[in-house]
């Protein structure tokens, strides 16, 4: 972590709050208490907060258990953690891989194998459409994964990303609630997208699908997909479209978001009026450029630095970067602070943390960074210039060598960016 200034230290006792409040073992259990008769569980999970999701449904559950859930790679059970007969794997994120290819696989067949007394809990969140994969008949697993990962260095939002791989996919859009059916499905998720549509969560493996072929292909098209031909006869074919709202094979089914930026950011505002701020959240649910972003909170910033009263400026939500040609290290959250910073141009008296709430920005060992406002003279003087890394999406590095990284290693959970500033009176 970075230093032992008081300001960075409440921007990091904040964001540990928002942590704290979104984490598998605060929200699950009372969800699990609500229902009316437990009995014996088939427990399916995938995302960056299923292990810690199914440990908890583990020491929480009064009778027998069993399962499998996927998570990214280093995001698995601690030491000392036990999710009892409730498998936990690990595989690829934010690309699939072989390991994925297999953990989707395994998915729909303990779905399609639920016991006669059994009840199917489904544990979702983000990070699943990764980490779960299950190409439909005549698409080949490069295919699928080349679409998604071309439209995450295009800067395509969450929402057009997931809308794709559903109508790729055998497992997502409903198709592995529709595996499990006529047994009934419970589904408990963690939410990492703006908005909390639970059927977006992980490309919505357990819920009906709104979205169409038809504005699959769309997306396709409008970001010049350069293989499109090669999914046009899947996306045309009306045999292989998802499941939809109405579909009376989800009657019986049960769906319920435990956990959101909206959880985080209420317990970090407490933390922060504790301590004497008034606190103005300016959404939870941001989905903007990374940089524009920063620049258009940093203008917000100063215009209310100064006011007589001590100002935090909150919010969530998951920013885009659209990467082009370019290979340089940093992530959504550096992006954000960047631009902050240099719209700031040291501004006196502000500061500002910006992180991942899954403690991994980007594909770095970082969670995301914090900004002071001398940190641009200090760069100059450590030799690291920030606006020409902004523009190679190089940011690491000057975070790096100014010690303004946040490293915690994963949380296991995920509620999306976390992003505070502090404005002094």
């Amino acid at each position: 972590m970075p230093g032992s200034r008081p300001e960075l230290e409440l921007l990091q006792r904040a964001y540990g709050s928002a942590l704290a409040a979104a984490a598998p073992t605060a929200v699950l259990p009372a969800a699990l208490e609500r229902v009316a008769r437990p009995g014996p569980a088939l427990v399916l999970g995938a995302g960056k907060a299923a292990a810690s999701m199914a440990a908890a449904f583990y020491a929480h559950w009064p009778a027998p258990v069993r399962g499998m859930a996927v998570t990214r790679y280093g995001h698995g059970l601690r030491a000392g953690e036990s999710a009892g007969a409730i498998e936990v794997i690990e595989a690829g994120h934010p690309s699939p891989d072989s390991a994925s290819l297999a953990a989707g696989a395994r998915l729909l067949e303990m779905a399609r194998g639920v016991r006669a007394g059994e009840s199917l809990y489904c544990l979702i969140s983000g990070g699943g459409s990764a980490l779960a994969a299950a190409p439909l008949p005549g698409i080949a697993f490069e295919q699928k994964r080349a679409a998604a990962d071309y439209l995450i260095k295009s800067g395509a939002d969450i929402r057009e990303i997931n809308c794709v791989r559903k109508h790729l996919s055998a497992l997502k859009g409903g198709r592995l609630a529709s595996a499990a059916h006529p047994a009934p499905v419970t589904t408990y998720a963690i939410s990492d997208v703006p908005g909390d549509d639970i059927a977006a969560i992980a490309s919505g493996p357990t819920i009906p699908d709104p979205t169409t072929q038809a504005e699959a292909l769309q997306i396709l098209e409008r970001c010049r997909y350069p293989a499109l031909a090669e999914l046009a006869a899947a996306l045309a074919d009306a045999r292989l479209e998802s499941p939809k709202p109405g579909d009376t094979a989800f009657r019986n089914d049960v769906a319920e978001v435990v956990a959101s930026a909206a959880t985080a950011l209420a317990a970090a505002a407490a933390a922060l009026r504790g301590e004497g701020y008034e606190v103005l959240l300016l959404g939870d649910d941001l989905d903007s450029e990374a940089r524009a972003l920063g620049r258009s909170h940093a203008e917000l910033a100063k215009r209310h630095a100064g006011r007589g009263v001590k100002i935090a400026l909150l919010s969530g939500g998951e920013t885009r970067v659209v990467l082009g040609g370019s290979q340089g290290r940093g992530g959504r959250n550096l992006e954000y602070l960047a631009g902050l910073a240099l719209e700031l141009a040291g501004s006196p008296g502000i500061f500002a943390l910006a992180a991942d709430t899954d403690g991994i920005d980007g594909h770095g060992d970082h969670a995301g960074g914090m900004v002071t406002p001398e940190m641009l003279t200090i760069g100059a003087e450590r030799g690291v210039v920030l606006a020409p890394l902004l523009a190679a999406h190089d940011t690491y590095q000057f975070f790096d060598v100014c010690d303004l990284l946040i490293r915690l290693g994963p949380t296991r959970t995920n509620v999306n960016d976390f992003r505070l500033i502090l404005c002094p009176p």
